[in-house]
């Protein structure tokens, strides 16, 4: 069950997750950004697209602006991020550019999903596949207080979200 069950957290700056070299990060910090949160994987017939693009809606959002891309590794789709956490990090950053965070490798299904999951999932509309993460490259926007707006599924692309970033944004 898992998902479904209700969590008592009731917005992202609740929890603290691990980054790649496995230190505590508070999200607290994002406080008053919209955030865009991407399980991803880099051997995904969706990689290349979706880091591209994500890539390219940090550098239009980020400076300047309350806006941040969250990537959280999974290996739990047909094994395609079967390296470290850091070497997910190293990957996003040297091929595409990414200066956004890449947190540690998470689940994101099942018993022993990641919290931070747990919650988004929970606070998210259901899909047709329920309220389990369908494959790479699920996408929640995130408001600035940490609510969860809206759930993308892998097929849609990051550029395709932009309008509903500029409105979180108030832009």
């Amino acid at each position: 069950m898992g998902a479904s069950s209700s969590v008592p957290e009731k917005s992202v700056h609740e929890f603290t997750v691990k980054d790649c070299k496995n230190q505590d990060v508070d999200l607290s910090i994002y406080k008053g950004k919209v955030l865009l949160i991407v399980n991803v994987a880099s051997k995904c017939g969706f990689t290349n697209t979706n880091y591209k693009e994500l890539t390219e809606l940090y550098n239009r959002y980020h400076k300047g602006k309350e806006f941040e891309i969250l990537a959280f590794p999974c290996n739990q789709f047909l094994y395609q991020e079967p390296g470290s956490s850091e070497d997910a990090h190293q990957f996003a950053c040297e091929r595409f550019k990414a200066e956004y965070p890449v947190f540690q490798k998470v689940r994101v299904n099942g018993a022993t999903a990641a919290p931070i999951y747990k919650f988004l999932k929970s606070n998210s509309k259901s899909t047709f596949w329920g309220n389990s993460i369908k494959w790479n490259f699920t996408k929640f926007l995130v408001n600035k207080n940490g609510e969860v707006i809206q759930r993308y599924g892998p097929t849609t692309s990051p550029l395709a979200i932009e309008a509903d970033i500029m409105r979180a944004l108030g832009e």
